[in-house]
């Protein structure tokens, strides 16, 4: 198996007839997928993801795939091909339609109809192209097949990219669910003819990888979800992904049995919904969904509230009912479903939550006490079954973090893939497909941009290890007045804690060391305010780490006069 190398340099200039994929996110972590396809000078881009701010990344909203490689090819950029709608496939496209509105977007009905409403925020009016499983559309030199997969969202479609250096198949995420609630099932004859015709490269979803045996049926959950209505006294909250359609279709279906109203909380849950409804995704019955603002008239024994907030995330409508901040309060006996996985990463988050919930009465229902939630990828099982179906010639598992590429390689080597056919690569790592066979030739620029606000990429590393230090540790200022002729000291130093947990009055004993420092610069005649706050900050900083065993942010402000 080949697996990228610290040292990798640049790509050389990809050899004629040959198609380079370059994956600019979604390995080495759950998240951010987006996969760049070169042939004959010409680029296809599948999906363009975010990833989602882990804790040691305070202030962070989104993560986005880094397009300064392909950035002054935008030209170049015949489509962007969406396998479903879930934000971590989706969310980085107004990014990148900032940059040139009129790349197209190729999609199922609601992929589409989801990235439009998005579009729609950022003002932007893309070209699509709407396919369906079975559609095939020449778009530039790839000649692109969708095949219906079965996921955890309607629509998802797998695309196999012809081109004369070969075919490549990337699945987007699926599994192989054999009762799934639309009946759309995992095109496996799809896959096997495509497998007859031969294909050079598949790109296979890793995220379950790790995982022995076949993801339980969709409909599982309902049973259970029945049993909780059943025994529910008061209001249900549900929370889940802002567009798992199918799971919300199962919460409207046992609302519907047990005489509840639905009212869907949170502004990308409501949207969502409405286009799934509109569009048909999602049976509604009538008079079952109400307006929030109507639920004060209904008993508690009659409510259903779906909103966001599985994950933890801060701002969410769950988390803030666990921490009392949001217009919906939590009471003693109501019921709290929790129905979706644990992203990795996120689970000190969501048994914050889920602790914040207990602790106003609520009973919480969740993963781990509870089947209210089957994974939406395929696992170990499904994947082998896969692979000796498509029979790949090379294979790069992508779409899951270090430990699930490991095991998908792994799966595909034990179906007869050759080791020297497996590409394991990271983000940025350039795969070459040359003559039938794959190999690593390079690698591009593929960071983390961060989005804070407003500002896209402005936030970098030494920014959030700064705020991390003031999270942590604290900060520390100093302020002095200097001559600016002599460098002495005309005014303090005044010494100012907030959040190091050390009183200002204990810096009466440091203030002594940074004047005698100062005074001694002035005699040597250092005036230079850099070079001053420089020693003013090694003064302090050692003082404070030997007393206190502590590493704030020192600042140190001087002043010439």
């Amino acid at each position: 198996m080949s697996h990228p190398h610290p040292e990798l340099g640049p790509p050389p200039p990809l050899p004629e007839g040959g198609l380079r994929v370059t994956p600019l996110g979604g390995l080495g972590e759950i998240g951010r997928n987006m996969t760049v396809f070169e042939y004959g000078g010409r680029l296809l881009i599948v999906d363009c993801g975010v990833l989602f701010p882990e804790e040691e990344q305070p202030g962070i909203d989104l993560i986005l795939p880094d397009f300064s490689s392909i950035r002054d090819r935008l030209d170049d950029i015949e489509g962007i091909v969406l396998t479903h709608g879930h934000e971590d496939h989706i969310g980085g496209v107004p990014f990148l339609l900032r940059e040139k509105p009129d790349i197209p977007l190729i999609g199922s009905k609601l992929t589409l109809a989801l990235i439009e409403a998005k579009l729609q925020e950022h003002r932007i009016r893309p070209y699509t192209l709407e396919v369906a499983e079975g559609n095939r559309e020449r778009v530039g030199p790839f000649d692109c097949e969708f095949v219906a997969v079965n996921h955890s969202i309607p629509d998802a479609l797998a695309v196999a990219i012809r081109t004369p250096a070969g075919m490549v198949v990337h699945t987007g995420d699926f599994k192989m669910d054999q009762l799934p609630l639309d009946n759309r099932l995992t095109d496996l004859h799809a896959f096997a003819r495509l497998s007859e015709e031969g294909i050079d490269l598949l790109l296979a979803d890793s995220t379950n990888a790790e995982v022995p045996g076949f993801v339980p049926p969709e409909r599982d959950i309902s049973n259970v979800l029945r049993q909780v209505f059943a025994s529910a006294r008061k209001r249900i909250i549900v929370a889940s992904f802002a567009s798992h359609v199918h799971r919300i279709q199962q919460i409207l279906d046992a609302a519907h049995e047990y005489g509840r109203r639905v009212a869907f909380v949170g502004r990308s849950m409501v949207r969502n919904m409405g286009i799934a409804r509109d569009l048909g995704y999602l049976k509604v019955p009538p008079g079952l969904v109400v307006d929030v603002k109507t639920l004060d008239d209904l008993p508690d024994h009659e409510v259903v509230l779906v909103c966001t907030g599985s994950q933890g995330e801060p701002m969410a409508a769950l988390s803030r009912m666990a921490n009392r901040d949001h217009q919906i309060r939590i009471v003693d006996g109501d019921t709290v479903i929790l129905a979706s996985s644990l992203i990795p990463g996120n689970e000190n988050a969501v048994y914050r939550v889920i602790n914040g919930l207990t602790r106003w009465g609520a009973n919480v229902v969740h993963k781990g006490n509870a089947k209210v939630h089957v994974s939406g990828h395929a696992s170990a099982g499904e994947l082998l079954y896969f692979y000796n179906i498509c029979r790949p010639k090379n294979l790069m598992p992508v779409h899951g973090e270090w430990r699930h590429l490991r095991a998908n390689a792994e799966l595909g080597a034990l179906t007869g893939v050759p080791h020297d056919r497996i590409v394991i690569a990271e983000d940025g790592v350039v795969v070459d497909l040359v003559e039938g066979k794959a190999k690593i030739s390079g690698k591009v620029q593929a960071g983390y941009v961060y989005v804070d606000g407003l500002s896209v990429g402005d936030v970098g590393e030494p920014a959030l290890k700064d705020r991390k230090i003031l999270g942590d540790e604290g900060i520390i200022s100093v302020f002095v007045v200097v001559d600016a002729s002599t460098g002495k000291i005309t005014g303090g130093p005044h010494v100012q804690a907030r959040g190091s947990g050390i009183e200002d009055s204990a810096f009466s004993e440091v203030i002594p060391k940074i004047t005698e420092v100062l005074e001694r610069s002035a005699q040597d005649g250092v005036v230079e305010p850099h070079q001053l706050q420089q020693l003013i900050r090694r003064t302090l900083g050692k003082w404070v780490s030997d007393t206190y065993r502590r590493r704030p942010m020192i600042l140190p402000v001087v002043v010439e006069v």
